[in-house]
């Protein structure tokens, strides 16, 4: 009989598993009982003492006596009763129009085991006074967590009858020295690796992948250290059998997750395989559905040993990984292209100015989909919930115009967690302006800062909000984020958004930060509620450009003045009629790289794509002779080259010469002139609204 891979996978998590025999009776008891001693056993302790791997041995023993164990890790869920309920449903596998507390409430040989639960602190009086009484009396519930429980656990009279709480510590030598021994340890280094380790669980997994590349490791400075996991780790870096490996565990503590792609763009593709392998090996290391990714204590130590040890190659690892993200972008679409732009959000996760706003932890809750018609009511409800009146008119008549620029986040059972709203700007309508308040001064802001060329678009990112917590859930910012974030970098001939928000100066240094200022001119107010609105010129500031900023910005760590961080000189964004006395003014003074700096051309669109990193003088001269050069690939256009070059290029002393020389009647000659920087105007003009391949 063939067997899984599961199977051999839930065979060495058994063989590696030791101690905690204390935990294991009492939950073997608990089990074995028709009305158990205890309807919630609460296990706390430090990261890295081995709470995960002990719940997975509780589901073990549940599903060996024929109870129906159900895991739920908090990471991985909404902190609100809906979240929770979701995450409950997906667990169960239930159709979405079965509730799923009445699912377990019906279920007499429930154990629930909840991980990570200290991320749930806002759900506790929740769980402990709705959702926990309603289950069998036999269900029994573990949570773990890091912290140990609030006290209204213990201060409630049923609740302190029928909770046990238990702390985790160190494992018992004889414990330690089991683990080991089944790791393949000799005997006689034993003895040394427990004087090391005391028996945490994470240091003794670390210390037998150590003993794996070196064999010499009793040294005294260890057991002086306090912090031995960091020790540890910084030891196990410096053992490392060779540089490249070295290198693939940067690069995994760095990135969100990994896969070999992503090694091999960091470490060349013959590389990829092996270090992938050897990474999978580590006992720090764990396998999730889109690559692998290192103990949160062990990532947190890893990263801050490489920023503080060797910044220039912390800064090296950081591009690496977001470059391959950024490609990863660009090459996808639909979940595989929402994966890696949260891939890319995860980048700031130790960014002072972001750090407030992202729930890292929350990615994979939800996932964005385009509204349906039968999503309107329930959109409509969340408006009029948080909004107005006039909102809702608003709501109802986008929907009406522009359908295809609501979304809505979906968690499992077709639950809606929020939704977001995006207007095309450039499509709007003399009855648009006068139903939505914000219309009018979005749209003359615009008209002032940057006139909207022909074929470009605008996008007004007009409304997102949570169903129950409004604009203040990290959760469902996330996801608006991405949606925003998506539109930048899809959206063909972008060349401004703008972002409505319920005004807070909490937002306010966040999106200067992404550049992203706020447009005071652009406010407005609706049904009493003042609305900040924020705007990136994009034609100004391309994605790529705006990104290249970003990624210096990604890498602070600590709050600094906002006018010293990384920037480049702002470009401008003319009108078509500004861009062409533009161009006339760079023709007649293109023997003048002097008067040249001061052309508003040199910070253009056209300009700017020639030169890396800053165009100079020499750059706009180039550039216009290759547009004068161009019409001679057209034999109609050949006579008009002539006459541009004799008039500003090799110019003749005067416009009468000029004429003389072109053999031209003077009349003749202007007219062929004002075609001719008509033409190349035209020319300039076609690289600047839609760029040019050409570097």
């Amino acid at each position: 009989m063939s067997t899984r891979m599961s199977d051999r996978l839930a065979v060495a998590r058994r063989n590696r598993f030791v101690g905690r025999h204390a935990e294991l009776e009492l939950f073997r008891a608990a089990l074995s009982r028709d009305t158990p001693d205890f309807a919630v056993l609460y296990v706390y302790g430090p990261g890295g003492m081995g709470k995960t791997t002990l719940l997975r041995e509780f589901a073990r023993l549940a599903t060996e006596v024929g109870r129906i164990p159900i895991t739920l890790d908090a990471r991985h869920l909404d902190a609100s009763p809906g979240g929770f309920l979701t995450a409950l449903q997906m667990a169960l596998n239930l159709p979405p129009e079965q509730p799923p507390l009445d699912a377990v409430a019906a279920m007499p040989s429930l154990v629930l085991l909840i991980d990570t639960c200290e991320l749930l602190a806002p759900l506790e009086a929740w769980l402990r006074d709705l959702f926990l009484p309603q289950l069998a009396e036999r269900a029994i519930v573990v949570m773990a967590g890091r912290q140990q429980p609030a006290a209204a656990w213990r201060a409630d009279d049923g609740w302190g009858a029928l909770t046990r709480i238990v702390s985790l510590r160190n494992l018992r030598p004889e414990e330690s020295t089991s683990y080991l021994t089944a790791q393949g340890i000799p005997a006689q280094d034993v003895a040394c690796m427990l004087a090391v380790t005391y028996g945490h669980p994470l240091a003794l997994a670390l210390v037998a992948d150590l003993y794996k590349q070196n064999h010499d490791l009793c040294n005294a400075d260890l057991q002086r250290d306090p912090d031995i996991v960091r020790v540890l780790l910084e030891r196990f870096v410096a053992e490392v059998p060779n540089p490249i490996l070295r290198q693939a565990l940067e690069v995994c503590a760095h990135a969100f997750t990994t896969d070999e792609s992503l090694l091999a763009a960091c470490l060349g593709a013959e590389q990829s395989y092996a270090a992938f392998q050897w990474l999978r090996s580590l006992s720090f290391i764990e396998q999730g559905p889109f690559g692998l990714f290192p103990h949160d204590l062990a990532r947190d130590v890893l990263e801050a040993d490489l920023r503080w040890r060797n910044l220039p190659r912390f800064r090296t690892v950081h591009f690496q990984v977001r470059t391959h993200i950024i490609g990863q972008i660009m090459a996808t679409s639909g979940l595989a292209q929402q994966s890696a732009i949260f891939a890319l959000l995860f980048l700031h996760r130790n960014n002072p100015f972001m750090r407030p706003f992202y729930e890292w932890q929350s990615f994979g809750q939800f996932y964005i989909d385009p509204a349906r018609p039968a999503d309107l009511p329930i959109i409509e409800q969340i408006v009029r919930r948080h909004q107005g009146a006039t909102a809702l008119t608003v709501t109802r008549h986008w929907y009406a115009r522009q359908p295809q620029g609501f979304f809505v986040f979906r968690a499992a059972g077709n639950v809606i967690a929020g939704f977001c709203h995006v207007v095309e700007l450039h499509q709007v309508s003399e009855e648009d302006r006068a139903v939505d308040p914000a219309l009018p001064p979005a749209l003359a802001h615009v008209q002032r800062a940057a006139t909207p060329r022909p074929g470009e678009a605008l996008l007004y990112f007009r409304n997102w909000m949570d169903a129950e917590a409004y604009q203040q859930s990290p959760a469902i910012f996330n996801m608006a984020a991405m949606v925003s974030l998506r539109a930048f970098f899809n959206t063909p001939n972008l060349a401004c958004s703008l972002i409505a928000q319920a005004f807070s100066e909490h937002f306010v240094t966040m999106f200067e930060y992404l550049r992203m200022p706020q447009a005071p001119d652009a406010a407005f107010t609706m049904d009493g509620q003042h609305f900040g609105v924020f705007v990136h010129n994009w034609r100004a500031e391309p994605v790529l450009a705006w990104l290249e900023i970003m990624g210096e910005r990604e890498l602070l760590d600590e709050i600094v003045a906002l006018e010293t961080l990384p920037h480049t000189p702002q470009p401008v964004a003319l009108s078509e009629p500004e861009f062409a006395e533009a161009v006339r003014q760079a023709l007649r003074d293109v023997r003048r790289p002097d008067l040249l700096v001061q052309n508003p051309l040199l910070r253009s669109r056209c300009v700017r794509d020639q030169s890396d990193p800053e165009p100079t003088p020499a750059t706009l001269q180039a550039l216009l002779r290759a547009g004068a050069e161009a019409l001679t690939a057209t034999p109609r256009l050949q006579k008009l080259h002539k006459v541009l070059w004799h008039t500003f290029f090799e110019p003749a002393p005067t416009q009468e010469a000029a004429a003389e020389l072109l053999d031209l009647p003077f009349s003749t000659y202007r007219y062929q002139l004002g075609k001719a920087v008509e033409q190349i105007t035209g020319w300039l003009w076609q690289r600047e609204v839609y760029g040019s391949n050409e570097r």
